[in-house]
């Protein structure tokens, strides 16, 4: 049986939609047994004879598709993804007769376990069961480094921020720092969690070296252990993702103190689909693509803010409005890494987007989740570029720009 992405990632996996701020260990340690079930029988199907998934049929051009959509309403960088969902902008362009079927969970709901992240959307794209992907920047580079399983090409950038993966919290007793420097200081010799493999644990190994800090204890924790470490007292600080961050901070669990804008470091989201769908229907692609640009238009105007939080809401658990709210539009002053631009909705491969696209891979080789740095032809920027120059506009297409706490008119 061939795990296609590991155990770590797994584990991680756990982190993205935790149920409740009250959520016990125990049954943390339940949803890791079931997601590891999960990722055994994904590496079973992908240990079937690559042609199983590469030679998936798509029909001929014009023709209706049926497709399936892996998508993070739990990852505020991809929430073109949520908008998608709820505004169909793809039956504008899709051949009439088509379906998108947006999928959060391979588990039932009675299991209360809600969460996509995305090393479960890569396994499930290598398995054949997702057509198109949204996912983080960690899990887009490790599915294009599988092409003897499925071929897996990134087409497209959802957006690329400091602040949406890249974000230090720290204990609510810890001193009151003067800038983002000093605080990351504080963490040498302290105890510190991440969920490790993804693009937390990037940017925290960045920032340690840059700073050339240790923590005592440098952890591998999902976040739902890190919300319950927090809660009792046994973290000094971790690195998590929106809008989980945003989530621990209004409940008063921890304080954020730095972001990727402190140290110059990005994180971001993007866009995967199989080569055998780009193959057979260029114009499937295009379509999807042309909707994918509306949506981060639509992303981009602050008058949708209220309502993209009521998406968010509607398509999560255990998340207040407010933080969902708070993670893509709540402004955090410069003292703790604050930025006026919390997203930059690319959608084309702007220099930001490749520049870490390159940077992350790097990385990924380094901690052996992969065993080359991406293949240049796993990146087709063509179809951005063109839908771009057609409807005559550059990349980026927008910005999601921090709020004043005045604009939120929700409870």
């Amino acid at each position: 049986m061939k795990l296609i992405y590991g155990s770590r990632a797994a584990r991680n996996c756990l982190g993205m939609a935790p149920r409740v701020a009250t959520i016990e260990v125990a049954n943390t340690l339940l949803a890791f047994l079931l997601v590891l079930l999960i990722f055994g029988a994904a590496g079973l199907m992908a240990a079937a004879p690559a042609s199983a998934a590469a030679e998936k049929g798509y029909g001929k051009s014009g023709d209706p598709i049926h497709l399936v959509i892996g998508y993070q309403p739990y990852y505020t960088e991809s929430w073109s993804g949520l908008i998608m969902r709820d505004k169909k902008f793809y039956e504008k362009y899709l051949p009439k007769g088509s379906t998108a079927n947006f999928q959060v969970s391979y588990l039932a709901t009675n299991l209360r376990f809600r969460s996509l992240q995305g090393a479960t959307i890569v396994n499930g794209m290598l398995a054949g069961k997702f057509d198109i992907g949204y996912v983080g920047d960690m899990p887009a580079i490790v599915s294009t480094s599988q092409a003897d399983v499925r071929d897996l090409r990134i087409v497209s950038v959802l957006g690329v921020s400091y602040d949406q993966c890249n974000v230090f919290l720290v204990r609510t007793d810890a001193p009151d720092f003067k800038s983002p420097e000093e605080a990351i200081k504080w963490l040498n010799g302290k105890t510190v969690a991440v969920p490790k493999g993804s693009c937390t644990d990037r940017f925290a190994q960045a920032v340690f070296k840059r700073f050339d800090i240790a923590p005592s204890e440098y952890l591998d924790q999902s976040i739902e252990v890190i919300t319950s470490g927090f809660r009792a007292n046994k973290l000094d600080a971790a690195v998590i993702w929106e809008p989980t961050a945003s989530r621990i901070v209004l409940e008063k669990l921890a304080r954020k103190v730095a972001t990727g804008a402190s140290v110059n470091e990005r994180d971001g989201g993007f866009m995967v689909m199989p080569q055998a769908l780009i193959t057979q229907r260029p114009d499937v692609v295009k379509a999807w693509l042309q909707a994918e640009l509306d949506a981060e238009i639509y992303f981009a105007d602050s008058k949708n803010a209220m309502a993209i939080a009521e998406m968010a809401k509607s398509q999560t658990t255990g998340f207040p409005k407010k933080a969902l709210w708070d993670s893509a539009f709540g402004a955090t002053s410069k003292a703790s890494g604050g930025t006026d631009t919390r997203i930059t909705l690319a959608y084309g491969f702007i220099p930001d987007a490749t520049d870490l696209i390159q940077k992350a891979s790097k990385f990924l080789v380094e901690i052996k989740s992969i065993s080359a740095e991406i293949r240049p032809d796993a990146v087709v920027p063509q179809f951005t570029a063109d839908i771009l120059k057609a409807r005559g506009l550059t990349a980026p297409v927008g910005e999601v720009k921090a709020l004043p706490d005045s604009a939120y008119t929700g409870p």
